[in-house]
């Protein structure tokens, strides 16, 4: 993990020196910040590729800290927090973090986690067989034929740009959100499951807490979807199994 830096958001002294240690033992540049206006400051000028941020903070919340991350930066987000609610991690999601680690952790826990998140492309850095897509201003075709770029009536996603369209429009979509619907539109008509997901989108067998985030990320991406496409929807749920993309299905 050459050159790269991370700010670790912590108020308590000792998670926040043992998160830095492990994150400078790995290669990170490092700097910890003690509170969330310091945190925004920091990313501000540091630029990182990695924050981890915990929720509760002496001054703004952690929730309202993600949120403002996101508005300046595509950097991965691992939140570590002693909030062990679902409403809490679905929170955290929606403001944009990639992952949402539960206090107490262990550091091996968390050094997978990091390293799953850096086996998946930034939204500002194509993957690298996107480099010739990107030359070569492909024009998207109909998400039936899966070896070009794909889309479908008014849905188009491009690999290489990391666009989707609706209609035209562009939808701003997170990391993952993004990962996840080019997975499911790569094999159409077909019922992916869960863990599968996780594999493909996470780039790792490591499972974070359970399938269960997939399910939160989906909720997000579909929701966005069907307000862009005046409530057509192209991703369905089959309950105990998980989920298939049907092109041009309303």
């Amino acid at each position: 993990m050459n050159a790269r830096t991370a700010v670790v958001v912590e108020d308590d002294h000792d998670v926040g020196d043992a998160i830095s240690k492990l994150l400078d033992q790995a290669g990170f540049d490092v700097t910890v910040a003690r509170t969330g206006t310091e945190a925004l400051t920091v990313v501000a000028d540091v630029r990182p590729d990695l924050v981890t941020l915990d929720l509760t903070l002496p001054d703004i919340d952690g929730v309202e800290v993600c949120r403002q991350i996101r508005t300046v930066s595509d950097c991965y987000v691992m939140v570590v927090s002693g909030r062990t609610g679902e409403v809490d991690r679905l929170i955290g999601l929606e403001v944009g973090a990639d992952d949402y680690l539960v206090k107490p952790f262990s550091m091996r826990e968390l050094q997978a986690r990091v390293a799953a998140l850096f086996r998946r492309p930034r939204s500002s850095e194509p993957a690298p067989s996107a480099a010739a897509a990107l030359a070569a201003d492909p024009v998207p075709v109909p998400a039936a034929d899966p070896t070009s770029s794909e889309g479908c009536s008014d849905l188009t996603l491009n690999r290489g740009s990391r666009e989707v369209l609706v209609s035209g429009r562009e939808i701003d979509l997170t990391r993952t959100e993004f990962d996840l619907l080019a997975h499911l539109v790569g094999r159409p008509g077909v019922v992916v499951p869960r863990h599968e997901l996780m594999r493909a989108v996470w780039a790792s067998d490591f499972v974070p807490d359970s399938t269960h985030v997939v399910d939160v990320h989906l909720a997000n991406l579909r929701r966005k979807l069907r307000a862009a496409a005046d409530g057509n929807q192209w991703i369905r749920t089959i309950r105990g199994v998980g989920f298939r993309f049907d092109p041009c299905c309303p």
